[in-house]
């Protein structure tokens, strides 16, 4: 016997060693309507899928993917590349979104910024308009947190699923996340934010906006239109570079690049660079290839407009909200700090749904929610189940 339970072990662990392997999928909406009245034709994103779909299509959890990020949620598409997808940690057989249990699907939004990677589908400013022949640039229409979840919904729709046992989602996934409790709340039995909130609020908007500028600033962005010459690289690499400072809090941020106090050139000459600056700037050229600037400029306008419901007034929308909900802020965020999520779940509370709430430990802000997932891992194992 004890050498069977041996071997069941062994068989066990081996088969917790394998990678998760997963597939690209494409998914067509002929004709999409926005919010703002405008008609989309066609409309393409990616999506991936883990774990197997049950005979009543009563298993499913959606995953909603954070501002720069897609829908490699989990797994690894070869068994030798180089990292998984950003939520492996937590999302797989046996953890704590389990596969053996659940079918979990994530999808990639609506002008995805990493739309030059080739294991990303998505429609966009830099996707050819089929009336013109070239990028749509600009003509694209403004989209919303709220033409996400719509593209989602047809996607599941196209699956036959009518019911979601639960939406979690990071950061831009927490509002995505939300949306869907408010729109479809007889669909939406669980709701997990993840280091995010039912609204955005005018200062955390305008901090957006200092991600905007410098691609705005950039004399080559051309009024969006530069797709013939090539990206605005220096705009975009230091939009990049200030998301990937933000996200971060100082304690993460500073062990991580040279400090200011050992940077002998600062003294030498007023136009040298940190090289922190530097070293951080090198980095965001790296992304910047696989992503574009207009799609910045797309995403960072659906996070400032976003409030739950989409109206005047978030607080009331979130009446509509029946699902058992989990708010998972990230204690040291200075992005989306836990404050904003603690008004969202007091909101909520006032309409009678109190929802559960626990912060996620760690050094690296906001990006916590992310890389630090699975220090909450036990949470959210016990609340799905």
């Amino acid at each position: 016997m004890r050498f069977i339970a041996g071997l069941v072990w062994l068989f066990t662990v081996a088969a917790a060693a394998e990678p998760l392997l997963v597939e690209k999928q494409r998914f067509t909406l002929d004709t999409f309507t926005t919010e703002n009245g405008q008609v989309i034709t066609p409309v393409n994103i990616g999506w991936e899928a883990y774990g197997k779909l049950n005979a009543d299509k009563s298993n499913v959890i959606l995953i909603t993917h954070y501002f720069s990020g897609s829908s490699h949620a989990a797994g690894k598409y070869h068994a030798d590349d180089a990292s998984p997808g950003y939520w492996d940690a937590i999302i797989g057989p046996g953890k704590a979104i389990d596969t053996n249990k659940f079918y979990v699907v994530s999808s990639d939004t609506l002008v995805n910024a990493n739309v030059f990677d080739n294991k990303v589908i998505t429609t966009g400013p830099a996707t050819i308009n089929p009336a013109t022949g070239k990028p749509y640039g600009l003509s694209f229409p403004v989209v919303t947190i709220g033409d996400f979840v719509e593209v989602q919904k047809a996607l599941l729709d196209s699956l036959g699923i009518s019911k979601l046992h639960a939406v979690i989602g990071p950061s831009m996934g927490s509002f995505q996340a939300i949306e869907w409790a408010v729109r479809y709340p007889d669909k939406v039995e669980r709701l997990i934010p993840v280091i995010g909130s039912a609204y955005m609020d005018t200062y955390s908007a305008i901090k957006l906006q200092r991600w905007a500028y410098p691609i705005l600033q950039d004399p080559t962005w051309q009024g969006g239109d530069y797709y013939d010459k090539g990206q605005p690289w220096q705009g975009l690499s230091t939009a990049l570079a200030y998301i990937t400072q933000d996200a971060l809090h100082p304690d993460g941020f500073n062990p991580r690049y040279p400090a200011i106090s050992s940077d002998t050139a600062l003294h030498q000459s007023i136009s040298a660079l940190p090289q922190a600056w530097q070293q951080l700037m090198t980095q965001a050229q790296q992304r910047a290839k696989k992503q574009d600037a207009n799609h910045i400029l797309y995403l960072v306008r659906a996070s400032q407009l976003w409030r739950a419901g989409m109206g005047d007034n978030w607080q009331p929308a979130l009446r509509r909200v029946k699902a058992k909900t989990l708010f998972l802020p990230a204690s040291g965020d200075l992005l989306l700090p836990p404050a904003l999520s603690k008004n969202s779940a007091d909101a909520m509370t006032a309409t009678g749904n109190t929802p559960d709430y626990a912060e996620i430990p760690g050094n690296f802000g906001h990006l916590d929610g992310v890389v630090g997932i699975a220090a909450v891992a036990q949470q959210i194992s016990a609340f799905l189940n």
